[in-house]
């Protein structure tokens, strides 16, 4: 089935869903494959869920003339997304990077709403299934359209951006982040510069952190708008720029006071200014709409309780991002400091090495109590007051349950999958 006559399908239906838990009135349904699933097996249910059409790619599931048969409908899925693009023809902008990009990308959506109806990457929805969804997602009233990228190995960025074909970029930073896939962190910065490939080959514009030397070094040739502290050089110059605890920015000599905890926002949130800045939203508009941002899903939060002050970071971890946290609880004010940090995943054979670094990084800190988690960090166990390791969470949790923690500054930071959040239960 050709994609215009498909389209024609998609056209009269009122969501997309690949999932038959998510069916609503009228959903497209669209079966994919994994290792352990085939939901070809799902069409008939998904419509008697309430789904106008299902889309299936084996012959012997075509049951009615309601489940609509294609060669493969993962391809059909890119497909059908890159077209509705294009029939929409809205700008949009695509970010990626190895840390801040759903942060990053939730506060340019902030800034933008102010003045334009946008739509935007729902959580971290970011992935070769994420993106399509994303921009089948967009409407006719979507002025523009906000995009996160997330890749794990070469050529993924570069699939993602002939799907959704952006007319602007971003990339937050170069990180230690799914070394294993990338191949190091060389492999990380040529896989995240497939955003500047296209946008240079299709003369789109990027936006610049001119502070990033790497960023700015990559982007010569491209057109771009550029920000960054106290640098004249750039489009957009922010004068100043504090973290204590929360992060504060005069622009335009206007202070603007976030609901951002640590330094390491400071160029997300700057980013957002200058992509505001660019679409024309207005400066006292660009300061609400920073002020009102609040973070949520276990990124960058603040939590006060029992007396304790707790960032809780537990969403991702990776080496570039633990370190600047990290950093960022040794130059808060107080004396009382806890770090909980849980194994960093994805890092293949520079795992060992890495975790061994971020061990050694806090070996000469006697103000801070520190409490290693997971077999990662087990490894490179050291006699020493005030570091603690444990190879399971449920090793940990038994040990710190029966700690009178109070009038602390406490970090939480590490890999989704150590789930850390569960500390908050034992505090």
């Amino acid at each position: 089935m050709d994609i215009a006559k498909l389209y024609n399908y998609f056209s009269q239906c009122t969501a997309v869903a690949t999932d038959t838990r998510k069916i609503k009135t009228g959903t497209l349904f669209v079966a994919l494959k994994g290792t352990n699933f085939n939901a070809n097996t799902f069409a008939e249910e998904a419509l008697s869920k309430g789904a106008k059409y299902a889309i299936v790619d084996e012959p012997e599931y075509k049951t009615n003339e309601r489940i609509l048969l294609v060669e493969n409908t993962l391809t059909t899925l890119q497909e059908l997304a890159n077209h509705h693009r294009r029939h929409l023809g809205l700008p949009i902008i695509a970010l990626t990077g190895s840390n801040g990009k759903t942060t990053t990308k939730e506060l340019i959506n902030a800034v933008l709403s102010k003045k334009y109806t946008t739509s935007a990457t729902l959580g971290n929805f970011n992935n070769h299934i994420g993106v399509p969804l994303t921009l089948l997602s967009f409407t006719k009233e979507t002025e523009i359209g906000i995009v996160e990228m997330g890749a794990n190995h070469q050529k993924e960025i570069e699939l993602l951006c002939n799907i959704a074909e952006p007319n602007f970029g971003y990339i937050t930073n170069f990180g230690k982040a799914h070394l294993e896939g990338f191949g190091g962190y060389e492999g990380v910065i040529k896989g995240k510069s497939e955003l500047y490939i296209h946008l240079k080959k299709h003369k789109k514009t990027a936006f610049v952190n001119l502070d990033d030397v790497i960023q700015e070094e990559k982007t010569v040739t491209i057109s771009r708008i550029t920000f960054g502290i106290q640098n004249s050089k750039c489009n957009t110059i922010i004068e100043a720029a504090t973290a204590n605890p929360m992060v504060e920015i005069t622009y335009n000599g206007l202070d603007i006071q976030t609901n951002l905890i640590g330094a390491y926002n400071t160029s997300n949130i700057s980013a957002a200014i200058a992509i505001g800045s660019y679409f024309k939203v207005s400066d006292d508009k660009i300061k609400q709409a920073l002020e009102e941002y609040t973070p949520n899903n276990n990124r960058s939060q603040l939590i006060e309780r029992n007396s304790n002050r707790i960032i809780l970071d537990a969403y991702n971890a990776n080496p570039s991002s633990m370190t600047v946290a990290i950093n960022n609880l040794l130059q808060l004010e107080g004396d009382n400091k806890t770090a909980i940090l849980g194994d960093m995943f994805e890092l293949g054979d520079e795992s060992k090495e890495e975790h061994k670094k971020i061990v050694y990084q806090l070996l000469d800190l006697n103000n801070i109590e520190i409490y290693f988690i997971g077999k990662a960090f087990f490894t490179h166990e050291i006699e020493k007051e005030k570091i603690h390791f444990f190879e399971t969470y449920d090793s940990f949790s038994k040990h710190f349950e029966s700690k009178k923690i109070k009038n602390n500054t406490i970090l939480i930071k590490g890999s989704r999958g150590m789930a850390l959040e569960r500390v908050l239960d034992l505090l």
